[in-house]
């Protein structure tokens, strides 16, 4: 039933009239039906238009949204003929009722512009438009830091109403939501990939039969990695490049060990400066994080091997010769206890290890073998 009105004669607005009309005897703190028994159904609608930030450390998204909701006061119905063919009209929110719709993942209140005013057209249809800053918790994963895609989840449910008083729909179809990008700013670091929507019926309360309506948004963005990928992977690639040329270098000379050493400091003071561009979280690292340190595993590694090399290059300048008691022990005794039959090898084993400095001696034990090999025939 709508409501009907006398168009006075006179200077007065038709505007004027039509509000002073709709606010007479209007009362905000009931629900807009003439049966309590009808529900009022809120259509809404959401349109991403930026990704403000995303904090790995507290789990927390800040996205800049489009919201609209649409329902149906029975109070705001008028004649169009009755009031100058007015058939759409802007009044206060303040003064009608609005349902009481929120994100269950709100942590703060973002800075959003007031929206005093909402339109109302003389079927009584009632929308409500505005800009939100949402500052939602998310669960994030950064263990593919930098190549990593998010998905958050925005819950729109009514506080206090169940779904018996107050249900949600959505304005649009699910394909057209999805894939709208329309006013979404694409020029940041993250990437809109689709919005999914899904109505779900829940109860608080074991035993109650009226459930509570929510419309969740699914949320899917994807971090653009090239920035990171030049700027943290790159450098870390042409360090690990300049340790493997690094074994080109002669062993013998003093510039492999300094130029390992140089390399390993760089590595260090890399990854001092790139601590800050990492996410931090309580749950996971990063593969990333793991990658750099493997990387500096295998540098000290390879600076460790250059100075086994070194020390073994140089081995017989820091040792002293082997004394000719120990020469004799083991070429004689430990011949006999490890039964080696074969004369021939032992007898150039013999002339290979010993090295007499003087032809003297050189002649005394190739006499002294000569002699051990009649006894033995």
């Amino acid at each position: 039933m709508k409501k009907s009105g006398n168009q006075t004669a006179g200077p007065t607005p038709g505007l004027l009239q039509l509000s002073d009309y709709l606010m007479a005897n209007y009362s905000k703190g009931v629900r807009p039906v003439r049966d309590w028994r009808k529900t009022t159904t809120v259509a809404i609608d959401v349109m991403v238009y930026a990704i403000l930030n995303v904090d790995e450390k507290n789990q927390v998204l800040t996205t800049y949204i489009w919201y609209r909701q649409v329902w149906t006061d029975e109070f705001l119905m008028w004649n169009p003929k009755d009031f100058d063919d007015i058939k759409q009209i802007s009044i206060p929110t303040a003064n009608i009722w609005v349902p009481d719709i929120l994100i269950n993942e709100f942590v703060d209140v973002g800075k959003s512009p007031e929206i005093p005013y909402v339109y109302v057209d003389n079927g009584g249809r009632v929308k409500n438009y505005k800009p939100i800053q949402v500052v939602t918790a998310c669960s994030l994963d950064i263990y593919n830091f930098p190549f990593d895609v998010q998905n958050c989840t925005f819950t729109f449910t009514s506080w206090l109403h169940n779904i018996r008083d107050i249900n949600i729909s959505l304005w649009r179809s699910p394909e057209v939501v999805k894939y709208d990008r329309s006013v979404f700013m694409n020029q940041g670091e993250w990437e809109l990939l689709y919005v999914d929507t899904q109505f779900n019926e829940f109860n608080l309360e074991r035993g109650v039969s009226d459930g509570y309506a929510e419309m969740r948004f699914f949320l899917v963005i994807r971090r653009r990695p090239l920035f990171y990928a030049v700027s943290l992977l790159l450098p870390s690639i042409f360090l690990m490049v300049m340790d493997i040329i690094g074994f080109y270098l002669p062993p013998d000379s003093g510039e492999r060990v300094s130029f390992k050493i140089t390399l390993l400091l760089g590595y260090s003071v890399f990854l001092i400066i790139v601590s800050d561009t990492l996410p931090a979280t309580a749950i996971g690292t990063p593969l990333i994080g793991v990658y750099f340190v493997v990387c500096m595993a295998l540098l000290v590694i390879s600076l460790t091997e250059t100075i086994l090399i070194v020390r073994l290059v140089h081995k017989q300048d820091l040792q002293p010769h082997v004394p000719e008691w120990v020469k004799r022990l083991v070429l004689e005794k430990a011949t006999i206890l490890l039964c080696l039959r074969n004369k021939k090898w032992f007898h150039s084993t013999s002339q290979n290890s010993e090295t007499p400095e003087n032809p003297r001696d050189r002649k005394g034990s190739t006499g002294w073998w000569n002699k051990r090999q009649g006894k033995q025939e």
